[in-house]
């Protein structure tokens, strides 16, 4: 890290924003396997809260490699690396008071541990979300095509079949996608907010 720099408080505290704006900021961290639901179900969860009037916004994993992260490949440091950036992003996003949703695969529990550590630091809500489906079903989704590729090898290190995904001991919320449809896991995450008065 550099020594030249001097990190600068905000003028407006995490309380104060919440209270003046009307809501809470948190991170909702969508965590599975590709093609497991992760974006379809964010895409509508973030839908659902924009209805309720509630400032959400979406950071997508596909999306954010187009941009912020289009210097990253997909060996372990560049995930590592990715999911690093992801988590200080989100924890911006969510200081505003935006209820924040991500939708990455983030493979690595340790990954995850560092985002979950960010937002503590910051006393901000950090709500992690499986994804779940098997490895069977999803490929057989494959809806990009990715899964054949990485069979047949023309795709290197990817998540499920030649890199590892380390599914999440103690999510807040544990979602099957091949026993609920998109619907019913909107409303099991917004279920979990209400219940715990983040909305």
């Amino acid at each position: 890290m550099a020594t030249n720099i001097t990190f600068h408080p905000g003028s407006v505290s995490n309380e104060e924003r919440s209270t003046l704006l009307g809501q809470r900021g948190l991170t909702i961290w969508l965590t599975g396997l590709s093609a497991s639901g992760k974006s379809t179900i964010a895409c509508a969860l973030e839908q659902h809260l924009l209805h309720l009037k509630r400032f959400t916004y979406r950071l997508d994993g596909d999306n954010i490699r187009f941009g912020l992260n289009k210097d990253l490949g997909f060996s372990e440091a560049d995930r590592n690396e990715n999911i690093r950036r992801i988590g200080e992003v989100a924890k911006l996003f969510s200081d505003a008071a935006a209820i924040t949703i991500t939708a990455f695969i983030s493979p690595y529990k340790a990954d995850r541990a560092v985002a979950r550590e960010l937002h503590s630091a910051g006393k901000i809500p950090f709500v992690e979300v499986f994804i779940d489906a098997p490895l069977a079903v999803v490929e057989a989704r494959d809806p990009k095509g990715l899964y054949k590729k990485a069979r047949t090898g023309e795709i290197k290190e990817f998540t499920g079949i030649s890199a590892p995904y380390e599914a999440p001991d103690a999510a807040e919320i544990h979602i099957r996608t091949d026993e609920k449809d998109v619907a019913e896991s909107v409303k099991t995450i917004v279920q979990y907010l209400q219940d715990n008065q983040y909305i």
